[in-house]
């Protein structure tokens, strides 16, 4: 069965959506199936896939029942737009809402090794969904003073979702996001959160630059536009694949940083 991943952050702007898509990307480089689900109503994952935005059906539609999780896979990925926000309103007035997600998932993680949750930048019906059909949470947080705060509140709503509806979920990790650690204010607020959360802040922290909306916009991976910034999401790719256990598809990376690194400089 897949490993799934809800991947989240208290608001937005801290990378996340962008931490999914590259993940997803360098995961399926070393082999494994990987399942993205768009789960934020504004649909950027959706973009940064180029899914086409009258994709049908959508994680709306699998959300009210109108579609199977398996009718709603483009390209290994559930999209996502507004409809999305609407049917967050249909679920808050169901019996078992919180279950929702968990159960539309069941018919498709034996198809996968991987299921990665973009969740919207808040903690609400939507987020909650995500923790309840995960088996690990994985945070997002910028590097600027508040990241702490964020984290904090984050994990008040992973151990809510553990309380009754998920028990076994884990806490995968933080990703330090849009750092500039040249700067002491990146600096200070990665050793901030280093102090709180300890081992669980992965080591590798990935750098700021205007190259990522660039990508985006060409709804390509950093990767291939800019190798030298995707060596950021190998090596972290490398962090979770040994959190994960999936050893042999870490020793495969190998073939992917020679690439990374002949790149063009960072900027």
């Amino acid at each position: 069965m897949a490993h799934k991943i809800a991947v989240l952050s208290q608001k937005g702007g801290t990378g996340k959506t962008t931490a999914v898509r590259h993940i997803a990307d360098v995961f399926r480089r070393t082999g494994l199936r990987v399942l993205a689900v768009d789960l934020d109503p504004q649909g950027n994952l959706s973009d940064y896939f180029d899914v086409p935005a009258d994709a049908d059906p959508t994680a709306g539609d699998v959300l009210t029942g109108r579609a199977s999780a398996a009718a709603a896979i483009h390209e290994d990925l559930i999209p996502a737009n507004l409809t999305l926000a609407e049917a967050e309103l249909t679920l808050a007035g169901k019996m078992g809402r919180e279950l929702t997600l968990r159960k539309a998932l069941k018919d498709v993680e034996g198809d996968y090794d991987v299921v990665l949750i973009d969740c919207p930048p808040s903690l609400g019906l939507l987020t909650v969904n995500a923790l309840v059909a995960a088996d690990y949470a994985l945070l997002s947080a910028e590097a600027q003073y508040f990241a702490l705060q964020g984290v904090e509140q984050a994990l008040e709503v992973i151990e809510l979702a553990r309380d009754g509806l998920n028990p076994d979920l884990q806490w995968l990790g933080v990703v330090f996001n849009i750092a500039d650690m040249r700067t002491v204010h990146s600096r200070e607020a990665y050793d901030s959160l280093q102090k709180h959360v300890g081992d669980k802040l992965l080591k590798t922290t990935v750098r700021q630059s205007i190259a990522y909306a660039e990508s985006a916009e060409r709804a390509v991976s950093i990767l291939d536009h800019r190798p030298d910034l995707g060596s950021d999401y190998v090596a972290l790719a490398g962090e979770l694949l040994q959190r994960l256990g999936y050893t042999a598809e870490r020793k495969r990376l190998g073939a992917l940083a020679p690439a990374a690194q002949n790149g063009k400089p960072a900027a």
